[in-house]
């Protein structure tokens, strides 16, 4: 479940010609077209990318780039890129396996010792090798990339405004970031499903997506999303989503479709300031931080169910809500989560 199912090279050679070079094993020409699209060889004038990940149809990239500077087995080769593709949300994994890879690569000038090694890590999770350093996946726990990134950063740039994308993220929204560098993309992107902590569900997060036909089949599939675009053509493309996050400018903007179930109220008021006094706390880790609203997040979830238990079916109606007199956005906010964790009565 948690090893790495595909292996596949790029090579930019002299005469700046980028070649798909080798596969194992062979890959839809669908993925193939996505994964050249995501390797910087690909990007004229483009930045360089040492390493960039992403999702598409349910599989995981980590795309490691390298260039060759020395003189080295890869004859008149300029720059590669080793593409793993995997079931399972790892970057720092995946990128460390991808490191030694590329060092075995520059070394042997052939895919042979790369694969060796990369089946050793299929079969038996480790990977040895005293010159190009060792690789054991038991170190690396999804746990810790869940929590690798800092929730603090993002309390830092966007303040009272981060309840609006835990809110889209509670309620399963679609959530489109915009930022011209896919370095920054991808730091920021891969935090917010940690808001909905109680979830631990990183498939809904798509860091570096395309405007391409492909991939946004794709990514419509998912009613709620989390999805990272270094176009800013996407800003235009309102059907994609219901918060849009202007990275650059620091500026969120709820679609005018989602802005009736993304009212806000004292609740979610209360909900903000605790954020940003966990958040603030220097004293507190971010672990902490994601721990302080989980549990807020489980107080809310459990009055829900316990809301739910009560009704018919245990099933919520807004009948039942509004005996409860709660204030309109709350009742608002928790008849939609209720649609979210699938305790409404349809």
């Amino acid at each position: 479940k948690h090893s790495p199912e595909l292996l596949r090279c790029f090579l930019k050679d002299v005469n700046g010609d980028t070649l798909w070079v080798w596969c194992y094993p062979s890959v839809s020409s669908e993925l193939r077209q996505v994964l050249l699209s995501k390797c910087c060889l690909t990007q004229e004038g483009k930045d360089f990318h040492t390493f960039v990940f992403g999702q598409f149809c349910r599989t995981w990239y980590y795309i490691t780039t390298v260039e060759v500077q020395e003189p080295t087995a890869l004859n008149k080769v300029t720059h590669f890129s080793i593409v793993v593709t995997a079931k399972d949300f790892n970057p720092e994994k995946y990128a460390a396996l991808g490191r030694i890879l590329c060092r075995m690569y520059i070394k042997h000038g052939s895919p042979v010792k790369m694969m060796e090694a990369y089946i050793t890590v299929l079969t038996k999770g480790v990977c040895q090798s005293d010159e190009n350093g060792s690789f054991v996946i038991k170190d690396y726990d999804v746990r810790k990339a869940y929590l690798a990134g800092s929730i603090k950063d993002v309390v830092s740039q966007f303040g009272m405004e981060t309840i609006i994308l835990y809110t889209a993220l509670m309620l399963k929204k679609r959530i489109v970031v915009h930022h011209p560098r896919i370095e920054v993309l991808l730091e920021f992107t891969r935090v917010l499903p940690a808001l909905t902590w109680h979830r631990k569900d990183w498939s809904i997060l798509h860091p570096y997506v395309h405007l391409t036909e492909v991939e946004e089949v794709d990514l419509k599939k998912s009613s709620g999303y989390i999805a990272g675009f270094t176009d800013p053509e996407v800003s235009n493309r309102s059907d994609l989503f219901d918060v849009f996050v202007n990275l650059p400018e620091s500026v969120i903007t709820i679609s005018q479709n989602a802005k009736e179930a993304m009212a806000m109220g004292k609740l979610h008021k209360d909900i903000g300031q605790l954020i940003i006094q966990s958040a603030e706390d220097s004293e507190r880790s971010d672990s902490q931080v994601i721990k302080d609203l989980s549990v807020k997040t489980r107080e809310i979830l459990t009055n829900l169910v316990a809301l739910a238990d009560e009704c018919e079916d245990s099933k919520i109606t807004l009948e039942s809500l509004k005996k409860r007199h709660f204030p309109p956005a709350t009742e608002n906010f928790l008849f939609h989560l209720a649609a979210a964790e699938q305790l409404l009565q349809i």
